[in-house]
């Protein structure tokens, strides 16, 4: 079978097609035809070789989310999944198969959800990993309806998502927006939009004087440079590790401000958290965005667009 991957890591030039022999679903298993696959920045990561792959052999694999058909269900698997069900999948790359950018992905049965009716491939497979990231950073700040978040990066996949379901959960929203995205973070949900930037935490205080109940930092701006834009006693949720852009845990302490790293792999294998995702997409509270599709032949050139910056919802390879 065709997968995509890297035999020596580097940059998106390293990425090519390889054949790989075919896998085949066995106990508590189901093997999906993959349609689609999404470009993430966790898959760069893993591309230049910056992650312990440890027994995994090259070629190695990238990709944390996919979308196919249902084809083989492997003996003895209890799912609700049928043979010919379209089903979209959260994937772990560090496995030692390998991640999403392959013909056909073998998976635990709870990897595995129903896509959403009348969504394609492509825009499925921009909903579970990216969905249950934005659906585990609103979840720890553990806010009540009423309550004001922000969210950085609002106009990407992870902080769209996040600012819907925090509108859904009965939050109010501001969020950080380029001029020309204004109008589509808004739409998303925020009330309030303001100005992107490394100091963004003192325009999210003059949209909340006194501070906000929680804050969400898709953009990864880091908590060193958001903090003063959450209340005393409030919480931050950074989706990736920010390195010297974290504040200091003692300042952090003194104002009762929890800090929340999203390790996103806490949600792997939560079926029912997963199908809530299907549902949100069928009844509009999510919106999938597609900002691309590329031949799973031309990955390449897919990370070179997603390393250029400005993507408004997920680029994809299509297979």
């Amino acid at each position: 079978m065709k997968v995509v991957g890297v035999s020596r890591f580097g940059g998106p030039e390293a990425l090519r097609v390889f054949e790989v022999r075919e896998p085949h679903a066995g106990p508590g298993e189901v093997r999906i035809r993959v349609g689609a696959a999404t470009v993430n920045p966790g898959d760069a990561v893993l591309r230049a070789g910056e992650l312990d792959l440890g027994a995994s052999r090259p070629p190695y694999i990238p990709g944390m989310e996919a979308a196919g058909v249902v084809d083989e269900i492997g003996p003895g698997t209890v799912t609700g999944l049928r043979v010919g069900d379209a089903a979209m999948a959260f994937v772990m790359p560090l496995r030692p198969e390998g991640g999403a950018y392959s013909e056909f992905l073998v998976l635990p049965a709870d990897w595995v959800a129903p896509a959403p009716a009348g969504a394609g491939h492509a825009e499925a497979a921009t909903l579970p990993m990216n969905g249950l990231t934005a659906r585990l950073a609103v979840d720890v700040l553990g806010l009540s309806p009423g309550q004001v978040l922000a969210v950085t990066g609002a106009a990407g996949s992870v902080g769209g998502y996040a600012v819907q379901m925090a509108k859904a959960d009965g939050l109010r929203v501001i969020a950080d927006a380029a001029p020309a995205d204004a109008g589509l973070v808004r739409s998303l949900g925020a009330e309030v939009t303001v100005a992107r930037g490394a100091d963004v935490a003192d325009r999210f205080r003059q949209a909340a004087p006194d501070g906000v109940d929680g804050l969400v930092d898709a953009a990864v701006i880091g908590s060193a440079r958001l903090a003063a834009a959450v209340r005393d006693g409030g919480g931050i949720a950074v989706v990736r590790g920010e390195g010297a852009q974290a504040a200091d845990p003692g300042e952090l302490a003194r104002r009762q401000v929890a800090y929340h790293p999203v390790w996103v792999p806490q949600y792997l294998g939560d079926q029912a958290r997963l199908d809530r995702l299907r549902a949100q997409a069928e009844d509009g509270t999510l919106t999938l965005r597609v900002a691309g599709r590329f031949p799973a032949e031309e990955a390449a050139a897919a990370h070179r667009m997603l390393a250029a910056g400005g993507i408004r919802g997920r680029l994809v390879l299509v297979f």
